[in-house]
């Protein structure tokens, strides 16, 4: 029978092939179509949409909203740790799902609240996750990492093939960086999950859109932030 560990290898070796993908054809077809939807969009609602993005992750990156007590973690096995991880995700996944949900029935105003806050609780989900993986949150470097988890989360193929390079190596990556390319990050993000919040905007099936997006949102982020720090645990053990 395989141990955790040995399985644990397995997903990673698979996530890692598929970091390194061309997205499917689907994808691609979507990205043409919120590129339309977008020259539709008016430029205040870009602007607010832009302008909470970037609010939101240069608090992630020097304030203390996102710090929370958690449990000491430093004699769990991987399995313990991931199965915490596992938990905090169901409950981030169904608070993003209520918060969509909520937001997207008020129509377009309420609708345009759901970025800064599900921002929020991405981030915050984020910060949670890579202490039950045993990383001080309170370091800057720690807060990078995570901004650059979130990157590779949300972003085009050529962005995420570079983003998943320097998480790959970290080690040394780190040592090059000062700050986030704000401008790179926002235009990511909002390419990445555009058509979905926009259609959030949208009176009789806001609700419905919000809550399922959000909640794909969670799920998709849980799974990348739980393979790069296993790519950062099992580096550890190799060095």
């Amino acid at each position: 029978m395989e141990t955790y560990d040995q399985l644990v290898h397995e997903q990673l070796f698979r996530w890692n092939k598929k970091m390194m993908q061309k997205s499917s054809l689907l994808h691609r077809l979507s990205k043409r179509a919120q590129t339309k939807v977008n020259e539709l969009i008016p430029e205040k609602v870009h602007q607010v949409v832009t302008e909470s993005i970037k609010k939101v992750t240069q608090a992630a990156l020097a304030g203390s909203d996102f710090l929370t007590p958690t449990k000491d973690v430093s004699t769990f096995s991987l399995a313990e740790k991931e199965k915490l991880v596992a938990d905090k995700l169901k409950k981030y996944k169904k608070m993003a799902a209520m918060e969509g949900a909520g937001t997207g029935a008020g129509g377009i105003f309420l609708g345009l609240a759901d970025f800064p806050l599900l921002l929020s609780i991405k981030m915050k989900f984020l910060f949670e996750v890579a202490a039950l993986y045993g990383f001080d949150v309170k370091k800057y470097e720690e807060r990078l990492f995570i901004l650059h988890v979130f990157q590779l989360a949300f972003s085009s193929d050529e962005h995420r093939q570079r983003i998943y390079h320097m998480i790959k190596y970290w080690d040394e990556e780190k040592k090059k960086l000062v700050d986030v390319d704000w401008r790179v990050f926002q235009q990511e993000y909002r390419d990445y999950i555009d058509l979905a919040k926009m259609l959030q905007l949208v009176p009789g099936i806001g609700a419905f859109v919000g809550a399922v997006a959000n909640y794909r949102l969670l799920d998709h982020l849980g799974e990348t932030a739980m393979n790069c720090y296993r790519l950062r645990l099992f580096t550890k053990e190799e060095q």
